[in-house]
């Protein structure tokens, strides 16, 4: 038996149990993996709430990434062994392959042998936030030298991975934020520029920063009437990336900027790249190289121990973190 979180009703953090629960028997091609630590996502909160892109039957597991050793293989597994230090790339379905858990069971082709360099902190901390930024900003838009990219969100780990991405490229990241509280720290942490949503003209200031060339590409997890400024402030046959959806309110279609501009609005889930082999060799290369050269940095807001983690998951919610939400076991 191990000790794994679970949910028996959906709703708030309160919802989550410790419990003690029979391991199930490996299938061919998965790993058993002793973890060490988890990192945090808010598609967590959303499964967790029944608003997730799945829906899970009760009780159910949650959790997409962890970082652990192996601890036993299954049947047809020949490039782990027990003992290897590994991360977890974050599966398709959290309510098959839940990682919330003293040991949690994953498919080995999501496995990665992590940079000895790293922490456990540090490795449960990768690969949502880099995939997700990596296969948004490289892999479909072909971001390059000299563009400008507009990260909504931009405290969140996806949008602080989606900075250091842009850097690592030569492009030019602003960072849009609701307040300026966070504004000095993102500055730190490599935007180009920031804007506070809530305190300044959005579609202005993007016109005085790249000069009325207008932004190549925005990659956005908030939706609502943000979308008006943003296309409005983009230069012909810009992309917009949107791949949350954190605003309540309904979101605008902007047809006469689309038209006028020949924009592309693209919808995008982080699936698309770890479900194709070649594309997910390709990112784990960039990211690997990306960590190792120093250009890639986990940036972690806060860590929790496993018994905390509901309050790990009312600090999620909160919106106060600046970078990943980490928990250790």
């Amino acid at each position: 038996m191990a000790r794994v979180v679970r949910f028996h009703e959906f709703g708030g953090p309160e919802v989550l149990r410790i419990e003690n629960v029979d391991l199930p028997a490996l299938g061919r091609g998965e790993i058993r993996l002793r973890v060490k630590a988890l990192g945090l996502n808010r598609a967590e909160t959303l499964l967790r709430m029944g608003r997730y892109i799945e829906t899970p039957l009760l009780p159910s597991g949650l959790g997409l990434e962890a970082a652990g050793f192996v601890e036993t293989v299954g049947e047809g597994v020949d490039d782990f062994a027990p003992g290897d230090i590994v991360s977890v790339i974050p599966p398709v379905s959290m309510v098959r392959w839940p990682a919330y858990g003293e040991v949690a069971t994953f498919p080995a082709r999501l496995l990665v042998k992590h940079p000895p360099s790293l922490g456990w902190v540090e490795a449960a901390a990768l690969w949502m936030q880099y995939l997700t930024a990596y296969g948004a900003l490289i892999d479909i838009a072909g971001l390059h030298k000299n563009d400008f990219v507009v990260i909504t969100a931009a405290s969140s780990s996806v949008g602080l991975a989606a900075i250091q991405i842009a850097n690592m490229v030569g492009a030019t990241p602003i960072a849009v934020t609701r307040t300026s509280s966070k504004a000095r720290a993102l500055l730190d942490h490599g935007a180009g520029y920031v804007i506070a949503s809530q305190e300044e003209n959005l579609e202005r200031r993007l016109e005085e920063i790249t000069q009325t060339k207008g932004v190549r590409v925005v990659l956005d997890a908030v939706g609502g009437h943000i979308f008006e400024p943003l296309t409005a402030a983009m230069c012909e046959g810009g992309i917009l990336i949107e791949y949350g959806g954190l605003s309540n309110e309904p979101t605008p279609f902007p047809l006469f900027n689309v038209l006028s501009k020949r924009l592309t609005l693209r919808g995008y889930l982080v699936h698309e790249v770890i479900n194709d082999q070649d594309r997910l060799d390709t990112a784990k290369s960039f990211i690997l190289a990306g960590l190792a050269s120093g250009g890639l940095q986990p940036v972690i807001a806060r860590t929790f121990a496993f018994d905390d983690i509901i309050e790990a998951h009312h600090f999620l919610q909160s919106n106060q973190q600046f970078g990943k939400i980490v928990v250790t076991l």
